[in-house]
């Protein structure tokens, strides 16, 4: 679970202004909201924990801490205000010790025990100030100082107020009060020159000079890839540099390489991952870091030791050892310049051992308890953490498996109890763990000795103690505000007698005047009856509870009597004095509060289908949806799409085109006709088949029969003007220019029944409507994933108005089915285009004719 603290700079100069006349401090709060925003895109943030501490003083620094939710994190955000002295160093002391207060109780240090890295609390403390002068009460001083003096118990066991896996990035604000002329440098942001930047880079992190608000945005980028489980160790050389490596891969003692110049891959300060198992979500490891003394029955204290170990790698060529079912731990390193000059070595099938200085009893260096190698991919160096001394052991249990056969002789046992020796006491369980894990027989002695001494293990029961006081005192002051200043306090030496203004009588006296309510409803407790409110006349004063059913208004009596009745009975499922109108009644600050509710929801399950598209983050708008998924290139789907559901030649239509072809009933010249089987009538406009490449299409389109219906509707034309539905036997408004004869123009629907037809006329301003709503029909249809196309024809055909006005409805079909590459789409509507506008022109030439022919008859 990661621990995220922000460190608000609340001096005073955070009031100062930018060019966009936002103050530093609001645009500290933006930051902070931003990021939780960015942060909130991973499933894994979740399990954040959000604190907030400012420059006050402790313990009212603390704004938020270990049992405030996310609510209160986000109203105290909001509540800062810039006031007083850049006591940075103060801050950073009290930050450190909130988030140290409950590892002395957990464990979580195992001091003196070794330092296992899977025992973590992964913390980022992000600090957001303006980089000037530090100030306090004594002065300005040039450099941070941390106070030494803490008040939580234990805190002298480690040298440093952080710990390993607690890392400090800082967000040092630069904006310019005025506007800049020159241009914005693009590229990464440099660190600060300011005296944080090195308490950053002891821990682990590094600051950010941040100078316009893009570079603030490219620094909440990178601060919540930042958001890590690890430990940050030190790496250091020990011993000669290893031979350089020629370019086929062999040593080359010819040339030598200089073990004296300082390199920076001789010593490097970075993380190493600690990766949650999978099925738990928690890390697992089995082996520890030595401690760097070794531990002793006689030592009256423990000694303190550094926040980050200092882990020694030699550079000579090893093996890397491992035997069957001994279980060992494996690290990831941060990218830095000492997995860089691994990796370029190019030798993924040798490694170099580490070690701890003084964690052995008779050897210095001490004993290697792992080795760093690069993977065999050569993409990254892992840091291998096996048993203390593994390359005399690991010899010893393959003998035992393999020679013995689980049953050692003399020989065995004496060499074995000779690498017990050397062994520190704290790593005795872990290897009984794992003999056990191996089926070895039981060659570990179950009376285990920690190697600590009664004074110190009593002296650590009591920090514990003492540590819980503590934590429970600092965690009752959190939100509590700090006293104000009152002023001087004068003696009353004018008698004893008590002050007018003390009189409760006179009070009640003083309010009656003024107008105000009789004192009574402010000593009511108003969460006895959380539900109920005071109507009172005076609007000014806030609600309070009823106490007298005379107070309640007319009005309000039966909705009152209905709440009162529901309380009393219980019948419910809410809490007493709360109703349901008022459970879903949440105040606007909390409306936004989408991480509480984060934390309720179960773990999502896999999708069923990983190859449909994803769904982007969906809170606040239902219909958002991922871009990418949207814009999918059909191309390849219509090559390459499914052939089984294809129109052969040869097959029948399907039911509902047939029925609605049958009842089509056209009488032309006199002589009727059926439409069938996708033929038209002789005379009309689209008379010729639909060529074979648009009857085949991939998927449910449209079918062959459904095109060719629709260049019929749209060019059965009448004399007057009106548009001829073969399909629906209705006449509709438009007007077009036919190029037919009298007699030909004569098209008479005629019904089954024999009744008239009703020829009402759609006028324009219906037309329009109709038209409107289409266009919006057409856009959604065209969005939709998939190919069936069916339902944009029909809307096509159902268009109001003369042979252009479907053109430019085709058009623009033609141009939404662009934006989302409906490539096989645009292919219908080209060839049904092109049909429509040599129709067009076909008719512009016949009209031209009858007019010239016309003429001549006049002359």
């Amino acid at each position: 679970m990661p621990i995220l603290l922000f460190l608000i700079d609340t001096s005073a100069s955070m009031n100062q202004r930018t060019d966009l006349g936002t103050s530093y401090l609001d645009i500290a709060k933006g930051a902070v909201e931003l990021f939780l925003k960015l942060r909130a895109r991973d499933p894994a943030s979740r399990g954040d924990r959000y604190m907030l501490v400012t420059y006050d003083e402790p313990p009212y620094c603390i704004k938020a801490g270990w049992k405030e939710n996310h609510a209160t994190f986000m109203s105290e955000l909001k509540n800062l205000q810039a006031s007083g002295l850049t006591t940075l160093g103060q801050a950073l002391r009290s930050s450190f010790d909130l988030l140290n207060l409950n590892r002395l109780i957990s464990g979580i240090d195992n001091y003196g025990q070794g330092r296992n890295p899977f025992f973590l609390e992964p913390s980022i403390l992000i600090t957001i100030t303006d980089g000037n002068k530090l100030t306090s009460t004594a002065g300005v001083q040039e450099e941070l100082h941390l106070p030494l003096n803490s008040p939580l118990p234990g805190s002298e066991l480690t040298k440093e107020p952080f710990r390993w896996d607690q890392r400090l990035f800082a967000l040092v604000l630069r904006l310019p009060g005025v506007a800049s002329i020159e241009p914005e440098q693009l590229g990464s942001v440099p660190t600060d020159e300011s005296a944080i930047t090195q308490m950053c880079e002891v821990t682990g992190g590094r600051s950010y000079c941040v100078r316009t608000q893009r570079m603030l945005n490219q620094c909440l980028e990178s601060l919540v890839q930042k958001v890590q489980s690890g430990v940050v160790i030190n790496f250091e050389k020990t011993g000669p540099d290893p031979l350089p490596i020629g370019e086929d891969g062999l040593m080359d003692s010819s040339r030598s390489s200089n073990s004296f110049a300082a390199q920076p891959w001789h010593s490097c300060h970075k993380l190493i991952y600690v990766r949650p198992n999978s099925k738990t979500g928690v890390p697992v490891g089995h082996w520890p870091i030595p401690e760097s003394f070794w531990p002793d029955q006689n030592l009256p204290s423990l000694p303190p030791r550094t926040s980050h170990p200092v882990v020694r790698f030699s550079c000579v060529d090893c093996e890397p050892m491992v035997i069957d079912k001994l279980p060992f731990d494996k690290y990831e390193l941060e990218p830095s310049p000492l997995t860089q000059y691994i990796l370029e070595r190019k030798s993924p099938h040798t490694c170099w051992q580490v070690f701890v200085t003084s964690s052995g009893k008779y050897n210095e260096l001490g004993y290697p308890f792992g080795y760093l190698k690069a993977s065999m991919t050569l993409t990254c160096v892992n840091l291998f953490v096996m048993p203390y001394n593994y390359p005399v052991l690991l010899p010893l249990l393959d003998d035992l498996f393999k020679v013995h056969k689980l049953k050692p002789n003399l020989k065995w046992r004496q060499a074995f109890d000779s690498y017990l020796k050397t062994l520190p006491p704290y790593f005795l369980l872990p290897l009984k763990k794992a003999l056990r894990m191996m089926g070895a027989p039981n060659l570990i002695s179950d009376n285990l000795d920690c190697g600590l001494s009664y004074s110190v293990i009593s002296y650590l029961k009591k920090l514990s103690q003492q540590t819980k006081l503590e934590s429970e005192r600092i965690l009752a002051s959190v939100g509590k505000k700090p006293p104000q200043e009152i002023g001087i306090k004068v003696k009353n030496h004018s008698g004893g007698g008590v002050s007018l203004t003390h009189s409760k009588n006179f009070r009640k006296l003083l309010k009656e005047i003024t107008g105000e309510t009789a004192p009574r409803l402010a000593d009511l407790n108003t969460k006895e009856f959380a539900g109920f409110q005071v109507g009172l006349l005076n609007k000014d004063l806030k609600p309070q509870t009823y106490r007298n059913a005379y107070d309640i208004p007319r009005s309000g009596l039966l909705d009152q009597l209905t709440r009162m009745r529901s309380n009393l009975l219980r019948t419910h499922k809410f809490i007493v004095g709360q109703d349901e109108d008022s459970l879903h009644s949440v105040p606007v600050a909390q409306m936004g509060n989408y991480q509480e509710y984060l934390k309720t929801l179960a773990s999502p399950l896999r999708e069923i289908d990983p190859d449909q598209p994803k769904r982007l983050h969906t809170f606040g708008n239902p219909f958002k949806q991922d871009k990418k998924g949207m814009m999918i290139d059909e191309a390849d789907e219509f090559v390459a799409g499914p052939q089984s559901k294809v129109k052969r030649p040869g097959e029948a239509n399907s039911p509902m085109s047939s029925k609605r072809r049958r009842n089509a009933t056209v009488i032309h010249d006199g002589h009727e006709e059926k439409m069938e089987n996708g033929q038209t009538p002789p005379d009309g406009f689209l008379s010729k088949p639909v060529p074979p490449e648009l009857g085949h299409m991939a998927g449910d389109g449209i079918s062959a029969n459904k095109l060719d219906s629709l260049s019929n509707d749209l060019t059965c034309l009448r004399k007057d003007g009106l548009i001829h539905k073969p399909c629906s036997n209705a006449l509709v408004g438009g007007t077009v220019n036919y190029n037919l004869s009298v007699d030909e123009q004569k098209i008479t629907p005629v019904s089954s029944l024999g009744t008239a037809l009703n020829t009402l006329q759609i006028t324009p301003a219906m037309a329009q409507g109709i038209n409107a709503d289409i266009k919006h029909q057409l856009m959604k249809e065209v969005r939709k994933f998939g190919r069936k196309y069916e339902r944009i024809f029909i809307l096509l055909e159902e268009v109001q108005g003369s042979l252009e006005v479907k053109k430019q409805f085709v058009e623009f079909t033609i141009k939404e089915a662009a934006r989302f590459k409906r490539r096989v789409l645009i292919q219908y509507l080209e060839k049904l285009l092109e049909k429509i506008n040599s129709h067009y022109l076909l008719n512009k030439v016949n009209h031209i004719n009858n007019r010239s022919s016309c003429y001549r008859k006049d002359q």
